[in-house]
């Protein structure tokens, strides 16, 4: 299949089991409360909490399922009130099949924005059908998609750069006491040598066997990154990641190509790609080599296999962004690729629902000496106090 036709397919592509999703019932009532949950870890001075839209379908044939949106400080009451009005409104009354669903619903939105609050919104509805579709079969998802591991190695990962280097330096030591073979921390200090005052201190602690990858969050322009990127690459970083503005494709595909030339360190992006064609350009382009979608912000479950059926094609890795209790599920179930590395499942230190008290039951994933697998649940397994 071309390009183009895996693009114009991956909003309704799924694995074959998937197909088992498909039914005849309807949305019978959808509704979404909002739930604010503190942060143990404030992941700065203006992020304390993240914002959980929690929503319930009940389908025509009676079958009920669980999901939400999520979003850190910023827009989770845009979020609801869009889930609230347009999106219950669009919905009741519609086909319960969370792949034919998706699709539509995106189109109905588009007005809005084609991704950002409006896919963030969609994955509301989106996983609460996935939820029902998994339930109504009496499952988990990954016993629904097809479990192709039976782990996820998982990397310790962190808000960080607002720590003292001291502070920083505790953090990776906790996360190499727990086990972990590979960390991630942040970088965009004003300058560059503090960057790497902090991660020579990081790697002395991490070993040259464990990985380190690094994250700017956004904070370079392109000849900024080429430089700061020619200090840090001593530190040997397994990727950077958003190292320019989310939306500057161009900015990406130049800085791959300088940094093929000199330091060869991938780019990783993906939290702020919020549809399958915007990662399609990316991969198309040569502008990232590893892609970490969100599973709630690119729109939900469905959008994001398309994504991954997107990467498999152009042999790029997949690690999901966050939300390991859902998105390490999705990890399990994604096909190995020959050459590519497995997926790993992204374990922020003290930010997972369990541990932020927010769910109502047990996780649905353990994170143990550094790797993820599955405890005993029915459909995603995720419900919100």
């Amino acid at each position: 299949m071309t390009t183009q036709g895996w693009v114009r397919d991956a909003a309704t592509r799924t694995t074959a089991a998937a197909e088992a999703a498909r039914t005849d019932a309807t949305i019978a009532s959808f509704d979404a409360r909002l739930i604010r949950v503190p942060l143990t870890r404030p992941w700065g001075a203006d992020v304390t909490s993240v914002g959980v839209i929690a929503t319930h379908v009940v389908r025509s044939d009676g079958a009920e399922g669980w999901g939400f949106s999520w979003t850190p400080q910023i827009g989770a009451e845009a979020v609801h009130a869009l889930l609230a009005h347009d999106i219950t409104a669009f919905a009741v009354g519609r086909s319960a099949d969370p792949g034919s669903e998706s699709l539509a619903l995106w189109r109905h939105l588009h007005e809005a924005g084609g991704g950002g609050v409006t896919t963030i919104a969609m994955a509301g509805l989106n996983l609460a059908l996935w939820d029902a579709a998994v339930r109504a079969h009496g499952t988990s998802l990954s016993g629904f998609l097809g479990a192709q591991r039976e782990s996820v190695r998982a990397y310790g990962s962190g808000v960080n750069l607002h720590y003292t280097q001291d502070e920083l330096v505790a953090q990776v030591r906790r996360w190499v006491d727990a086990g972990f073979d590979a960390v991630k921390v942040k970088v965009g200090k004003p300058d560059v040598a503090e960057d790497l005052d902090r991660l020579r201190a990081v790697r002395e602690v991490l070993g040259p066997d464990r990985a380190l990858m690094i994250d700017a969050n956004q904070r370079w322009e392109l000849d900024r990154a080429t430089t700061s990127l020619e200090s840090l690459a001593e530190v040997s970083p397994a990727w950077i990641e958003e190292p320019l503005r989310a939306d500057d494709l161009y900015g990406h595909i130049e800085l791959a190509r300088r940094l093929a030339a000199s330091s060869g360190i991938p780019i990783a992006v993906g939290e702020n790609l919020h549809n399958v064609y915007r990662f399609d350009d990316f991969l198309r382009t040569g502008a990232a080599q590893i892609v970490q979608p969100n599973v709630v912000r690119v729109g939900g479950i469905t959008p994001f296999l398309g994504i991954a059926a997107i990467a498999a094609e152009y042999g790029a890795a997949v690690h999901p962004h966050l939300l390991p209790e859902l998105s390490g599920q999705l990890a399990l179930c994604l096909p190995a690729v020959a050459g590519v590395p497995a997926p790993m499942a992204e374990d922020v230190e003290d930010a997972g629902f369990g541990a932020l008290g927010a769910l109502d039951g047990p996780s649905p994933v353990r994170i143990a000496d550094a790797t993820l697998t599955e405890t005993p649940h029915i459909g995603l397994g995720l419900r919100f106090r």
